[in-house]
């Protein structure tokens, strides 16, 4: 098609347009960069999101076992080889938590034994699982010495499998650590929730994570004075986490507690000896009833139930939070319940 000099089609102008030109050049240019950024913004995105999905689904998937869970010591499996204590967590604690409390009572319990914890299955507390799981820990390393530590309604929990492991498989439990445990539901001070979460639990209901996410919001805030803003925070993000235990566990836990009878293992623990302790500030477990219930339930049985954990903060079954505080009763006990050689010297170990 042929044009007249000097006259141009509209878009054919703007081209010849050198500020246009260039116009256009920085236009295409930013477009490019943007394009780039979204693409790798976007890309990572979804690289984080998928990788975060697939952690979920295996963390998901392990848990769905009830599972013993070690904590190493090259000194406590050189020294006691076939002894070990076996941690029976509290309520909605989860598996690392778990391994946490035990690392941070290291220092006394590595004087008697090694260390390990149950890890609770996500899909529900069963005591038969937990049973067997500390069956064939005991099998694999060939224990001979147990001791368990229960860590609030762990307590509960760690009296029943005494009784039924020594009944069943003749195996023996030389101390139950009862930390803060509460001996029946009667012993928890707070109970409005506590109902409601079994109601639904035996209804066939599981508590929505949105709903347990504002409620453990609020718990944390009602004990405001034992925590930071920012421990409130992370606290309750933490039990809404993959890692965090189940709305199925929690329901169930707290289905056992509700139901827990401790009557029911009067003259089933042989020898096993009992300790108590506790804090009298505790505003979780009622300290005076259950420290009685405990001890007039098993007379036979409870060795000691004076010490106390005074100034632990949180005051219920804090040995995470408080080592310097619990180890040393730890300690004491040990002493004087299972002297070493020597007149039960102390025993330091590096």
């Amino acid at each position: 098609m042929n044009y007249r000099a000097g006259r141009f089609p509209r878009n054919q102008q703007r081209w010849q347009d050198p500020g246009s030109l260039a116009q256009v050049l920085r236009q295409a240019a930013e477009l490019k960069s943007f394009s780039r950024r979204s693409f790798l913004i976007g890309a990572g995105a979804s690289t984080a999101l998928a990788a975060d999905m697939l952690f979920t689904r295996q963390v998901q998937a392990e848990r769905r076992v009830t599972k013993i869970l070690p904590v190493g010591d090259d000194v406590a499996e050189s020294y006691y080889p076939n002894s070990s204590w076996i941690l029976f967590p509290g309520y909605k604690t989860s598996w690392e938590e778990a391994q946490w409390i035990l690392n941070s009572l290291r220092g006394s319990l590595r004087q008697r034994g090694q260390m390990a914890a149950v890890g609770y299955s996500n899909l529900g507390l069963e005591v038969a699982e937990v049973v067997d799981a500390v069956l064939a820990y005991i099998n694999e390393r060939k224990l001979n010495t147990l001791y368990f530590y229960g860590h609030s309604f762990g307590g509960m929990l760690a009296t029943e499998v005494a009784a039924l492991l020594r009944e069943r498989n003749g195996v023996s439990v030389k101390l139950i650590l009862l930390d803060s445990s509460p001996f029946s539901k009667y012993d928890i001070l707070d109970q409005s929730w506590f109902d409601g979460v079994v109601f639904l639990y035996e209804s066939g209901f599981q508590v929505p994570s949105v709903l347990r996410g504002g409620y453990e919001l609020g718990e944390r805030v009602v004990n405001k004075h034992e925590r930071t803003w920012g421990q409130i925070w992370d606290q309750t993000l933490e039990q809404l986490s993959p890692i965090a235990p189940s709305s199925v566990l929690i329901q169930s836990e707290s289905d056992y507690i509700y139901h827990f009878d401790g009557t029911r293992f009067v003259d089933r623990l042989g020898d096993t000896r009992m300790a108590f302790i506790g804090n009298p500030n505790d505003d979780t477990v009622n300290y005076a009833t259950a420290r009685a219930a405990w001890a007039k339930t098993f007379p036979l049985n409870i060795a000691s139930t004076g010490r106390r954990t005074d100034g632990a903060r949180p005051a219920h079954a804090s040995p995470q939070w408080n080592p310097f505080i619990y180890n040393p009763i730890i300690e004491d006990l040990e002493n004087e319940l299972f002297p070493l050689p020597r007149a039960g010297s102390r025993v330091v170990f590096y």
